[in-house]
């Protein structure tokens, strides 16, 4: 690694970067295969046995034993907080220095590991980005690049997780400038592509044509087909709400069980009972994805105590809608028990499900000839589109695992009427959700990124001449003579401010003499109405500059003076900093 970082110390800022972007795309590539191969191979393990026809009580054990893996590993070796990566990434991007930890470049992935492969009810994709993001953090340490270049390598790692799990490097890219919000300019745009055209290739060289999910289209667009996708638009628009606030309810329920094993116990019995009454809820649901695929939608209910049902519609599709409305609630509930995953995958599942449940109702009881795997597919996209808010992201990603674009059309009405559903009534995505409240979303609002990386330390001046109130005109005239400014603050002996004198306001006595000795400083000094705190929020002071209008105010901490903040530097600060955040 000396020997690399010395020869890109000689090369331009531009090749480094286009070569860390390739060592990024690598790694990310890497870790997804690592992670996906685990999972595969321990829930193959666990459950090669089964009998398609019988249910399995095995189901009821598995997820909590995941769980508990998972749990014993965070406490005693991680001993962080590793959940929610997705959040956790925009969290730092959201900080000085966009710095995420180096142990999320493997324990988000052995933790995940056991979750998912003992059938823990989520996804594995947000932990393989935040570990791609991971190590294109710990890259930039190394290589000592500025914050800028800092952000772009985690949005590399990001891209190149995605683009190595699905073999989908547009939809990685999308990925990374939706739900990160990197600025998308020809300089940020090129690393990216790159990172996720490594990861893809990577991909492809260890799996060959293997896929998570795969399939050729053989039902063309219908332009007679056209109001049904807007229905499934806006179907897919009140689940990705139903998503959201489910998700949250069952994660906030979860958090006032204070003791850690007492949630584990009590998650993982809940899970267990729903994987064994639903089988299909076990582990990512890419399996069950690609059977309603290939037209064996009715095999969801495998292993299942309905399975004398599979071949009933009726039946099938109560108990679809079951399983519908529960992956959320197992997802939430592995999460919240201690498990490790994201929300990727159950909203493709969701998708996948919901588009399926509409397509055979529309069959079923109006005679219609929906195509099954169409709905499907374009029901993924739209559940995404509502779920992340990433319309684009569900666009690509399932028009590059189809192979090509036969199904834009509808995928595009369904994903946009989707988004357009949800935004009424909610505005941010479930990964954004959590900060907002918090206060603590800066990436999708570059205005307030700007203001949230100045440091109001450094904006402080303080070479103002500063007056004691005892003194008189005649004194405060030898402090007017070597003053370059037109502001005094007056302060007593413990640097309490007492008030300000601004030079204006006393120019016609500086002349009088004969009332340098009746004229006292305190006789001429006002408090100021507006000042700041040095513990003040930049939008916070850029408010109070709107509303006073005065061009310098006081900094002042509990009651002491610190300096003076003016309006030019605020603005001359600002601009620079929008300009730091632009990838040039």
């Amino acid at each position: 690694m000396n020997k690399l970082y010395q020869k890109l110390s000689e090369i331009s800022e531009k090749n480094k970067i286009y070569i860390l972007s390739i060592l990024v795309g690598l790694m990310s590539g890497t870790a997804a295969f690592m992670l996906k191969n685990f999972i595969h191979y321990v829930s193959h393990f666990l459950t090669r046995h089964f009998n398609t026809s019988a249910e399995s009580y095995f189901y009821l054990a598995y997820p909590m034993i995941g769980i508990l893996i998972s749990v014993l590993i965070l406490k005693y070796l991680i001993k962080d907080d590793i959940s929610h990566g997705v959040s956790k990434i925009l969290s730092g991007l959201s900080k000085k220095g966009s710095q995420i930890k180096s142990h999320n470049m493997f324990s988000s992935m052995i933790t995940s590991g056991f979750t998912i492969g003992f059938g823990g009810s989520v996804g594995a994709e947000s932990p393989i980005v935040y570990t791609g993001s991971a190590i294109g953090s710990y890259i930039s340490r190394v290589f000592k690049l500025n914050q800028n270049e800092v952000r772009l390598l985690i949005g590399c790692g990001a891209t190149g997780a995605i683009a190595g799990i699905f073999k989908a490097p547009i939809a990685g890219i999308m990925f990374t400038l939706e739900v990160l919000m990197l600025d998308l300019t020809m300089a940020s745009l090129i690393p990216l592509l790159i990172s996720g055209i490594t990861a893809a290739t990577l991909a492809y060289f260890f799996m060959g044509d293997t896929v998570l999910f795969h399939f050729a289209i053989t039902n063309q667009f219908n332009a007679d087909n056209l109001p049904y996708y807007i229905l499934l638009g806006v179907l897919s628009g009140l689940i990705s709400l139903y998503f959201t606030r489910v998700g949250m309810y069952v994660e906030n329920h979860f958090k006032r069980i204070g003791n850690t094993y007492t949630r584990l116990i009590v998650g993982g019995v809940l899970l267990g009972l729903m994987v064994f009454i639903f089988p299909s809820l076990w582990g990512e649901g890419y399996d069950s994805i690609n059977k309603i695929f290939i037209g064996e939608g009715a095999d969801l209910l495998n292993n299942s105590i309905f399975f004398d049902w599979k071949n009933d519609p009726h039946v099938l599709l109560l108990i679809l809608v079951m399983i519908l409305l529960l992956k959320v609630v197992a997802m939430s509930v592995t999460t919240s028990s201690g498990g490790v995953g994201g929300i990727f995958a159950p909203t493709l599942f969701m998708g996948a499900v919901g588009g399926y449940i509409l397509s055979l109702s529309l069959n079923t009881f109006f005679g219609l000839n929906l195509p099954h795997a169409n709905f499907a597919l374009a029901g993924m996209g739209a559940l995404m589109a509502g779920v992340m808010h990433a319309p684009l992201l569900g666009i690509f990603l399932i028009a590059e695992i189809t192979g090509g674009y036969q199904l834009l059309i509808p995928l595009i009405i369904s994903a946009i009427v989707a988004y357009v559903t949800i935004t009424r009534f909610e505005p941010h995505s479930i990964y954004t959700k959590r900060l907002a409240a918090a206060g603590e979303l800066v990436t999708h609002h570059k205005d307030k990124a700007a203001m949230h990386y100045m440091d109001v330390k450094e904006l402080i001046e303080t070479d103002f001449e500063v007056l004691s109130p005892d003194l008189n005109l005649g004194q405060m005239t030898y402090h007017i003579a070597r003053s370059k400014r037109d502001l005094f603050p007056v302060v007593d002996e413990h640097g309490m401010l007492k008030g300000m004198i601004k030079l204006n306001d006393i120019r016609n006595l500086i002349f009088e003499q004969d009332l340098y000795e009746k004229i006292s400083v305190s006789d001429l000094m006002y408090m100021p109405e507006f000042f700041i705190s040095p513990n003040d929020p930049m939008d916070v002071i850029v408010d109070k500059f709107k509303s006073c209008g005065r061009f310098n105010l006081a900094v002042i901490d509990e009651g002491k003076y610190i300096g003076f903040i003016s309006r030019a530097r605020v603005f001359s600060v600002y601009r620079d900093t929008m300009a730091d955040l632009s990838f040039e």
